[in-house]
């Protein structure tokens, strides 16, 4: 028993300091886990995990679960940044394969049972024997560089849950109380039997044998009116005393039994048992019926008691103080009191309130009106549910929200390019005068985007219950709770990670890293994109001086986060920072040339890819202006056109369309595939979910094109191409593509490997374009096969094409047919500070200290504030 750590589901509640709900996933079955409450293994039956920490357990098991998940904002503005100590977090067992603790070098994870321990932060191993001869401090480990602390993080208090700021969308699950659950005798034996444990199987079989007595037991009021019971299964012969034994355990009630009885429900209300008399002979209910029983506390003294109070947030050494209460006592009584027990003498009581905590399924707070009595409360739980009752505790909290007074709520999917009088009209209609904001903070109108500051905790609740079911335009609405960073308080050479996930890249790939990310930094620094795109990551991050970023996602998600961070740099401390990628999209052609790879494919480790973010030099990647401008004559007709559809004589309206181009920009047979494939994913996006699949099309779709080449024959004599303002004698080709990077079409370099010409080696920050011909489909299958290289055409900072006819054109995998006129490309002002991989890596094995205890620092014996809880 000396490797069996994590206390018993009975008393495991109670031991927890700050209780944290975790965030639950989708159940599913989990390979080579063990549930962290009845410790046996997964596979054989629905589970669940936690997508912040590595708690695993049975839905089952889901009622008994222990809310202790990691803090993950602890942001106090009494204390100072020099003085904050951040504590490892312990969970036992589900360690990763072949870990080795830390102390004694031995390996400590085990397939066969729930073994060793792990810190949820630093990720450090250890045996269940050697962990507590650990540093106390945790320093985030090898991730330290990167790593948002919790002491420099707030969340509002507010009555939302953690999945929804974090953006993790589940299906709510059922609990064991409602798997229980029942309405009466209206079920069929067979339909009760599927719905029970496989103990109360058992139980239930033995209800034939009439030697025993299968009876309902419901713990207070409340569930008497849900009918959520629990059976249990007794000899009929057996003394009161052995049901009330046997009703405690099923309950997870581990108190004295003399402090509880038994009594069953009949008409006129409910009768005590007497313990030391058989069941038999005291049951009134007929034969044939299944008794129910009440489990009820037995009031020594119904007028006074004791009551703990928890410290919670407060700096004091004691986790919890004994208040001596009467029926009559306030909680401003009480609240005066326990300051005293906590020798804060000092302290205001006006400034601090009762809240009173629930732990059953998740941690739900209410607030304690300061007229209210306490031991009332108490007395009134114990009869309505006796397990939430045990779950309940009171905590002393500053009135004071150390997340400031400001509240920011961004809402997203409105209307693009209106004013700030018609977003006040919108956002009015829907939520009502009553409930208006106090200010607009930013305004993102190119996106349609809002954020929105309140200070008020329950209007902002109210807010934003309303606009998560709201719609406008046929759109529903999106509508986030923003964190928010107290830059000040980032420690010295700290340049936390905003990591963004496209979770619709690569099929599952998204999904799994998203994950992974939550577990291995502080979730609060990792974004899903599908949750209204880079903005509301760029948002929180805009006050931090120095940080980095991670897309993972194809060459389109970069764009989205390079375009996102122009708009919005202006009002950011950092405007430019650099930026790392997983590649998850299908072509990955700037991940190639900044050594990220083709495509992740899952099997490197996420911990790896972060320490190569970590140790990734910087670069400057040059970004282009492409301004496609139509001739006068078609802008005319256009806008007749136009006007006459309408009914309107507004024709002044300015056709010209901008882009900024990171990659490459393509013209004739290149831009007409790109187009071919969009218009196919467009129409079934669902099949577009593999790297495989999607190159598959492209293949087909250049096959037909090899059999229907008008459209872009002979470009070289619809297009006139002048670099740095001379006019290039193009030669016969089918399609040019104008390269900022060495790679294109999924790693092909249609440039070609350096030889001796007239032109200069080309990178990707040198302010200069390459052109490049290719002359039809066969030759772009030869220069992606590497048997070939493209035509070189010129190479300039300054490109003006004519387009003599409609043409199809790309900026970057985005095509479209462009009518005749002018297109200019020019370097743009707007500059990308990339991450670009290490080419020589370390290999460092997970189980050095160093990893884990920067410095090399010894290994001592320290003492955790909370190190009397466990793991916990």
């Amino acid at each position: 028993m000396k490797t069996v750590v994590s206390p018993c589901s009975s008393i495991a509640a109670s031991l927890i300091k700050n209780p944290v709900a975790h965030c639950w996933s989708e159940p599913g079955h989990f390979k080579r886990k063990f549930c962290n409450v009845c410790r046996k293994r997964l596979e054989d039956s629905a589970a669940i995990r936690c997508e912040i920490c590595e708690y695993y357990a049975h839905l089952d098991c889901q009622d008994f679960v222990v809310s202790d998940c990691m803090e993950c904002a602890t942001y106090h503005p009494d204390r100072d940044k020099g003085n904050i100590v951040q504590y490892h977090h312990w969970r036992e067992g589900n360690l990763p394969p072949n870990s080795k603790c830390v102390s004694c070098k031995k390996t400590c994870w085990s397939s066969e049972c729930l073994a060793g321990m792990r810190c949820e932060w630093c990720g450090v191993t250890a045996h269940a024997t050697c962990y507590k001869s650990l540093p106390a401090e945790c320093k985030f480990g090898s991730l330290r560089e990167i790593m948002l602390p919790p002491s420099c993080l707030t969340i509002p208090r507010m009555d939302v849950p953690m999945e929804t700021i974090l953006g993790i969308n589940r299906k709510p699950t059922r609990t064991v109380s409602e798997e229980w659950s029942s309405s009466g005798d209206s079920k069929t034996e067979d339909e009760e039997k599927e719905r029970r444990s496989p103990r109360e199987k058992d139980s239930r079989d033995k209800d034939k044998d009439a030697d025993y007595e299968v009876i309902r037991v419901f713990d207070g009021n409340a569930s008497m009116k849900k009918r959520l019971y629990r059976t249990i299964t007794v000899p009929r012969n057996a003394p009161a005393q052995v049901l009330l034994e046997a009703a405690l355990k099923t309950f997870h009630i581990s108190d004295d039994p003399k402090n509880y009885y038994v009594a069953e429900v009949c008409e006129s209300g409910e009768r005590e048992l007497e313990e030391n008399v058989p069941l038999r002979s005291q049951l009134k209910t007929p034969d044939g019926k299944r008794p129910s029983i009440f489990l009820r506390y037995r009031e020594r003294n119904p007028d006074k008691g004791y009551i703990k109070i928890y410290s919670g947030a407060l700096r004091v050494s004691a986790s919890y103080k004994n208040i001596p209460v009467t029926k009559d006592t306030t909680a401003e009584e009480v609240v005066s009191m326990t300051l005293r027990k906590f020798g804060l003498e000092d302290a205001h009581p006006e400034n601090f309130g009762l809240i009173e905590v629930l732990l059953d399924k998740g941690v739900t707070e209410r607030k304690v009106a300061p007229s209210d009595k306490p031991w009332q409360i108490i007395q009134q739980s114990r009869k309505e549910s006796l397990r939430q009752n045990r779950m309940t505790r009171f905590y002393l909290q500053q009135k004071e929200d150390p997340h400031g007074p400001s509240i920011s709520l961004f809402v997203g999917n409105l209307p693009t390019g209106l004013s700030q009088r018609q977003y006040e009209k919108i956002l009015l209609d829907i939520i009502g005068k009553e409930n208006k904001w106090c200010s607009f903070d930013v305004i993102y109108y190119e996106y349609g985007s809002i954020v929105l500051i309140y200070t008020n905790p329950e209007k902002t609740t109210k807010v934003f219950n309303i606009l998560q079911e709201a719609v406008f335009d046929d759109k529903q609405l999106l509508v986030l709770l923003l964190p928010n960073i107290q830059s000040h308080m980032i420690p010295e050479g700290v340049h936390p990670l905003m990591v963004f996930v496209n979770v619709k890249s690569g099929g599952c790939q998204g999904l799994d890293l998203i994950t992974s990310f939550r577990k291995l930094l502080n979730p609060h620094q990792v974004f899903n994109l599908d949750n209204g795109g880079p903005l509301p990551g760029l948002y929180v991050f805009r006050n931090i001086p120095n940080y980095k970023i991670l897309v993972c996602g194809g060459d389109g998600s970069v764009g989205w986060v390079l375009s996102c961070l122009d708009n919005v740099s202006q009002d950011a401390i950092c405007q430019s920072p650099p930026m790392a990628i997983v590649p998850l999209g299908t072509g990955n052609d700037l991940a190639r040339v900044l050594r990220w790879g083709p495509g992740y494919t899952g099997g490197e480790d996420p911990l790896n890819v972060l320490r190569d973010v970590i140790d990734a030099e910087e670069i400057k990647l040059d970004r282009w202006t492409v301004i496609f401008h139509p001739n006068e004559k078609e802008q005319d007709e256009t806008k007749v056109a136009i006007a006459n559809d309408t009914n309107s004589a507004n024709t002044n309206e300015d056709p010209t369309k901008i882009f900024v181009m990171n990659n490459y920009f393509g013209i004739g047979i290149d831009a007409e595939l790109c187009l071919d494939f969009h218009m196919a994913r467009e129409e079934k996006p669902d099949k577009f979910n593999s790297r495989l699949h999607n190159k598959g099309v492209y293949l087909k779709m250049g096959l037909r094109r090899m059999v229907n080449r008008k459209s872009c024959k002979d470009l070289h004599r619809h297009i006139k191409v002048e670099v740095d303002g001379k006019l290039i004698d193009l030669p016969p080709v089918e399609g040019i593509v104008i390269l900022n990077i060495l790679s294109w079409g999924s790693g092909a370099n249609p440039w070609g490997p350096e030889r001796e010409d007239t032109f200069n080696k080309p990178t990707h920050y040198d302010g200069m374009l390459e052109i490049v011909g290719v002359t039809g489909v066969v030759h772009m299958g030869q220069i992606q096969s590497g048997l070939r290289t493209g035509v070189r055409i010129a190479q300039g900072g300054h490109l003006r094409i004519t387009l003599l006819a409609d043409l199809p054109v790309q900026v970057d995998g985005e095509p479209w047919i462009q009518p005749a006129g002018q297109v200019v490309v020019l370097r743009s002002a707007l500059k990308a500070t990339m991450l670009k991989k290490s080419k020589n890596k370390i290999k460092r094995r997970n189980t050095e200290p160093s990893i884990f205890f920067p410095e090399n620092e010894p290994l001592q014996q320290a003492q955790s504030p909370t190190e009397e809880s466990g793991p916990l």
